[in-house]
């Protein structure tokens, strides 16, 4: 067989199949592959080793897109050095990944300004990286989308959204209490989520004994979304101080009352 007649076969074959990136390396891999006396086997890997390279980079593209991160953080920024209370071989080792396989959830519970919603991108980020579905949104607004899907009679749509990534972030869990209508709606969240095995990062500044107090006062469903969060759990206790103070103190800032922060 000629390498004219196999090179407009491979071109008819590669444009039927779609492999675009795979049509236009053609020519050089060929080239290679015949400098080099590659076997069919070899040439084939070559060709599509650049074609999932870039069918992974659009889907890191897209996923990145869809995953709706406040911003872009990654473990390697973080300062463990400033929160020591939170131990560094553990997250480490959830950056393997293996909780969403496992369908194993992490709760980061901590005040305000502590690295939570940081660690909790930062390891979403690493799904993304795979080329999978992550999604992030607070609580308030994750709640405020439901409600207003299901005035629209789309309910069921908007719930999917939030049950299909492969790792879903419900950030500020606890920041603003939610109503009834509220929370039963994070409640379906949750439990859609556990009955799929489906991990979830929830950033919370509420102890848990505290919990009722998010789901409208209600204890029973508090109860209940909590038994199903950490049936297969990693809890992370951040104790440490705020970095947005810490840098205010640095920063000698005046407070209210004429208090200098030093």
């Amino acid at each position: 067989m000629s390498n004219l007649v196999f090179s407009e076969k491979a071109y008819e074959g590669l444009e039927k199949l779609g492999l675009e990136t795979a049509l236009l390396q053609l020519d050089q891999t060929s080239q290679m592959a015949v400098a080099e006396n590659w076997s069919y086997t070899e040439f084939l890997g070559h060709l599509l080793d650049g074609e999932l390279a870039e069918r992974l980079r659009q889907n890191v593209r897209i996923a990145y897109k869809m995953a709706r991160f406040p911003y872009l953080k990654k473990l390697d920024d973080f300062d463990f050095d400033v929160q020591p209370s939170i131990d560094r071989k553990l997250v480490d080792e959830l950056a393997n990944l293996r909780f969403t396989e496992d369908g194993r959830n992490i709760i980061l519970l901590g005040p305000p300004g502590t690295g939570k919603t940081h660690l909790a991108v930062a390891l979403a980020s690493l799904i993304v990286e795979q080329g999978r579905r992550a999604y992030f949104s607070t609580a308030s607004d994750m709640v405020r989308k439901l409600d207003k899907a299901a005035r629209e009679n789309r309910i069921h749509r908007a719930m999917q959204m939030l049950v299909h990534p492969s790792l879903l972030v419900i950030d500020e869990v606890g920041y603003l209490q939610l109503d009834k209508a509220e929370a039963s709606m994070l409640f379906q969240v949750i439990c859609k989520r556990y009955d799929k095995k489906q991990s979830m990062i929830i950033t919370s500044n509420k102890a848990f004994s505290q919990w009722g107090d998010i789901f409208a006062n209600d204890p029973v469903m508090a109860s209940a979304a909590l038994d199903r969060l950490l049936h297969k759990s990693t809890v992370i206790n951040i104790k440490g101080e705020s970095y947005r103070l810490k840098e205010k103190k640095k920063a000698g800032i005046r407070l209210e009352g004429g208090e200098i922060m030093s």
